[in-house]
Formats: C-alpha cells, structure tokens, sequence
C-alpha cells in the first residue's frame, strides 16, 4: 500500500529525516516510538504530504506522492489524519464537522464533471446551462443527505449520536478525538494517519480513544500510529519502529521489539519509558 523509499526531510540546515525506508502493507496496524525530536512526527506528515519530502519516494497505491507533478489532494481523500490536538472547526456542530469533508469532495468532483461536460457539442447552450445547473443542485442536495446519514451513522457506532448537534467546545478531550477520529473515517480512507492521539487527554479519557482505535485494528483498518502508548503498541500493533535523530534504528514484532530488543538505544529507551 505504502513505500517509503530513502525518505528524507530538512528544515535549513536541519536533517530530521535520514534515509527512512519501510513499507505498510494493507491491513498493517504500525506504531512509531521514539524520544522527542527525534523525527516521528515529521515522519507521520511526510506520508501524505503535510511536510513536502526533501528527497526520496512516498509511494501510495502505486504513485509517488511525493513527486511535485502529482494532485496530492486526490490522494489525500485516501488518507484519514488525526491530530494530537483535534483540528475540529468550533464554529461548527459536530455533525457539520463529519459531513464537510465528503460533501466537499464529492460536490467538487461533481462541478468538474459537469464542467467538463458542458462543453461537449450542443445546440441550444441556454436550456442546456439551465438543465446542468439543476443537475447539479439535485445532487448536492442528495450528497449532503447521503453525507449526513454516514455522519450520524459514524456517531451512533461511537455512542455520540446525542452530540450530533452540539459545537466542540461542549466536548471533554476523549469526545473530541474520537468525533476527529470518525471525521476520517466518513472519507472511508484506505490507511489513517494518527499523530499522538492520545497525548493531549487527561490519563481518565485515553482509555475510550484507545478502545475505538482497537476496534478499527480488529476490522481490518490499515493505521500508522505515532504513540507513547506501549501498552497499546503491545497488545495492537503488528509492526513497531523505533526512531531516533532521523533514522529507524530497529523495527519487528511486539514480540521481537520489546522481548528483545537488539539496539543499544532502544534498550536505553525502553528502559525507561517500560
């Protein structure tokens, strides 16, 4: 699904990231460990393009995203992305929040479409923009619809349908991330992106984040998590990396990563974090 060939990232003068190689095969539940600064994040923005690559290849489902000629907003809509600190829009409800996203995108592909469309060859170029404009405007309407039904569906599966109508800032932290959380599923991506999703949560409310992460784990959902959470990269992650002043220094199993870990660094890390 995912490539990362030689990956690399400078800011000035600055290497935060140094020949990262990994692929994320579909269905891979990948958790990113590391002490700070040491390139996780910056890695995790790398992959859909959030921080343009300085070098190397991001190949998602057989483009390199991260070539300059490629649309990477067409590729984005393929890309969920949770943020440490939510990124919900306060002035609207919850559930504008879920639905913008897709409305947007499929409104958007629905005006090119017709664009493109209304200059093919005709004969009566008013009647034939009035009819376009209707079309249009009839589809939107059933977008929306459509959007808002997922929506409220994506909230019933959480137990949030209530919070449907409330504004973020009604939310406690653990709601939040979880209304952002199932804000990148309405896209129905391929792989979701996760920066320290539990990070900016009281200890109380990690635990319900985790939960639903879990439950997208066991349902097949392809996630790349950049976490402090080892008790959760234990029990969900198939793949773990450690890395450290730019580069992956180790990567394996749970099993292999923490029952025995071969690099001197990580065993240092571990020592103190486990």
């Amino acid at each position: 699904m995912i490539d990362v060939i030689n990956l690399e990232k400078q800011f000035g003068e600055n290497k935060v990231l140094n020949g990262i190689n990994v692929t994320i095969e579909k269905g891979d539940i990948m958790v990113v460990i590391g002490p700070s600064g040491s390139g996780k994040s910056t890695f995790l923005r790398c992959l859909n393009c959030m921080e343009d690559p300085t070098g190397g290849q991001i190949i998602f489902n057989g483009v390199d995203i991260a070539d300059p000629k490629v649309d990477i907003n067409i590729h984005r809509r393929h890309m969920g992305m949770v943020f440490q600190h939510f990124n919900l829009f306060n002035n609207k409800t919850v559930l504008q929040n879920i639905m913008l996203a897709p409305v947007y995108v499929q409104c958007q592909d629905l005006r090119r479409a017709k664009r493109q469309n209304f200059f093919l060859p005709f004969t009566n170029l008013f009647r034939k923009e009035k009819r376009e404009k209707a079309a249009i405007a009839t589809t939107a309407a059933k977008i929306t619809a459509q959007a808002r039904e997922n929506a409220l569906s994506l909230l019933r599966r959480i137990g949030m349908e209530d919070k449907a109508n409330v504004y973020p800032s009604t939310l406690s932290g653990g709601q939040k991330q979880r209304i952002a959380i199932v804000r990148s599923l309405a896209m129905n991506p391929d792989v979701i992106l996760f920066d320290e999703p539990t990070s900016a949560l009281d200890p109380e409310m990690v635990g319900e984040v985790l939960d639903l992460m879990k439950a997208l784990a066991a349902e097949g959902m392809t996630m790349v998590i950049v976490t402090h959470e080892m008790g959760f990269a234990r029990e969900v992650a198939n793949k773990v990396l450690f890395i450290d002043e730019g580069q992956i220094l180790e990567s394996g199993t749970p099993e292999e990563f923490f029952g025995n870990p071969k690099n001197p660094r990580l065993r240092d890390f571990l020592s103190k974090v486990l």
